[in-house]
């Protein structure tokens, strides 16, 4: 009997171990996802080993959190920069969709699950269309949870929230009784306060120098993008940061 029970522990002590690995194996894959990339193209294999394992994690109580965040994550990054067909890209965010909003139910005070639920919810709306993010209540969605992120841990992701509460009022129409809150003012003072919550991301410049542009500051817009043009490309997010240093390139191009 004694000799049972241990077996027992012994099972269980080791399935947990090799539970526990599918997240760190995943995290090791995910580090990966830019080798081998070309551009703004990168390779299947790291990102599908990434998304295998932190699916298996997500079979793991212990792991469902962090495993489901990276999910989160390896979702977007494939549809973003592994994906060329648009029916695969609309799988692929879909995913993520579906994940993130179970994950909010499950985990209502995390703001990485609600930001990179965000993420991909941008990226569905992009590939299913306007009537489909119409529809889906997409730019109401968006304000309601980037002010929840905030509210939860402003610093996330650099000021995630303020970057996507202002990223929100910059690429929303105004439409008189329909969509009345969007607002260039307000585009500009979240993405503001984005830029001082931490590092100053491409990303969040691309979008201050947009909303800058829009208002009539177009020196304060170049100036800002020149300044992107000047740093080095960070090794840690090389193919993500690169799309919007190639976005700023294009911009300063088209506005002389």
């Amino acid at each position: 009997m004694k000799i049972n029970i241990i077996k027992l522990l012994l099972t269980s002590f080791f399935s947990a171990m090799l539970c526990g690995n599918d997240f760190s194996k995943g995290l090791d894959h995910y580090r990966s996802r830019d080798e081998g990339s070309v551009g703004l193209k990168a390779k299947s294999e790291p990102i599908d080993s990434a998304i295998k394992e932190f699916e298996k994690g997500m079979l793991d109580s212990t792991d469902v959190l962090k495993s489901g965040i990276y999910l989160l994550r390896s979702y977007y990054y494939k549809g973003q920069f592994v994906i060329d067909d648009d029916d695969e890209k609309k799988e692929i965010f879909n995913k993520g969709k579906i994940l993130g909003e179970s994950l909010i139910k499950k985990y209502p005070k995390s703001a990485e699950v609600r930001y990179w639920f965000l993420v991909n919810l941008g990226r569905w709306a992009q590939v299913y269309g306007t009537f489909a993010a119409a529809k889906e209540g997409v730019a109401d969605l968006m304000r309601t949870h980037s002010q929840k992120i905030i509210d939860l841990d402003p610093a996330y992701m650099n000021g995630g929230g303020y970057f996507m509460l202002g990223a929100i009022h910059l690429k929303s129409p105004y439409i008189p009784f329909i969509l009345s809150w969007p607002s260039n003012k307000e585009a500009i003072k979240y993405l503001k306060l984005a830029l001082n919550q931490g590092e100053k991301t491409p990303s969040q410049v691309v979008y201050l120098a947009r909303a800058l542009y829009k208002d009539g500051k177009k020196d304060k817009a170049i100036q800002h993008l020149k300044n992107l043009i000047s740093r080095s490309i960070s090794e840690l997010n090389k193919v993500e940061d690169l799309q919007y240093k190639i976005e700023a390139e294009n911009l300063l191009a088209d506005w002389g």
